[in-house]
């Protein structure tokens, strides 16, 4: 676990930005029972975090995607996180939306994207991959080179390594579960024997909680 992945996970927990309770598990709206809740919205309100988040996402588009001429943020959760490490890196911000708009212009795109612009993607929760790269389609679609994308959190499942790895999208993050439990054992977020229980939900988060 290098320094930053340290940091992050101790400042995550602290505000309770990702929670852990294996006795009482979380329904995640996709139905999966889960010991773990991530919600990096709650950043925003600390002021501290927040300056550490946005000048760490933007080292990584420094010295990954040196190129990039555009930041693109994935609605809803990183438009904020995204505008900062634009005014951070003094680029243009544009954000993608989940689906279009109902009425106006039905955007997916929202913002100026000129033809050819170099991205780099701003995101702040992976799990299996899924929206993120959705994302980052549209933006192909519209014409972007898209260089890669740095988010905040990963769950680290290995069916997100593998759409990443099929999209062709590098991705870097801050922080992952692996790291995130490393700093919980270590702060006494969590028993040492609850451990084996998180390693078990991250294999088949999909079976977890419904296996009796």
């Amino acid at each position: 676990m290098n320094s930053i992945e340290k940091m992050i996970a101790h400042q995550l927990l602290a505000i309770k930005a990702i929670q852990l309770n294996v006795e009482n598990p979380f329904t995640w709206a996709s139905g999966w029972r889960s010991p773990i809740y991530c919600d990096n919205r709650k950043t925003l309100s600390h002021p501290r975090i927040r300056k550490i988040i946005y000048e760490s996402l933007a080292a990584i588009v420094r010295e990954n995607f040196a190129a990039a001429n555009l930041i693109a943020g994935v609605a809803t959760g990183a438009i904020a996180h995204g505008v900062l490490v634009a005014e951070y890196l003094q680029k243009p911000f544009i954000y993608v939306r989940a689906a279009p708009k109902s009425h106006g212009l039905q955007n997916l795109i929202e913002g100026e994207l000129p033809d050819g612009s170099k991205v780099a993607v701003i995101e702040d929760l992976i799990s299996t991959g899924g929206s993120s790269l959705s994302a980052v389609n549209t933006l192909r679609k519209a014409g972007a080179d898209v260089l890669g994308m740095a988010a905040i959190f990963t769950y680290d499942f290995d069916a997100a390594r593998r759409n990443f790895e099929k999209s062709g999208c590098t991705l870097y993050t801050l922080c992952n579960y692996p790291a995130l439990i490393a700093e919980a054992i270590t702060r006494n977020y969590i028993a040492a024997a609850d451990v084996d229980t998180l390693k078990r939900w991250r294999e088949s988060p999909e079976r977890w909680g419904t296996e009796d």
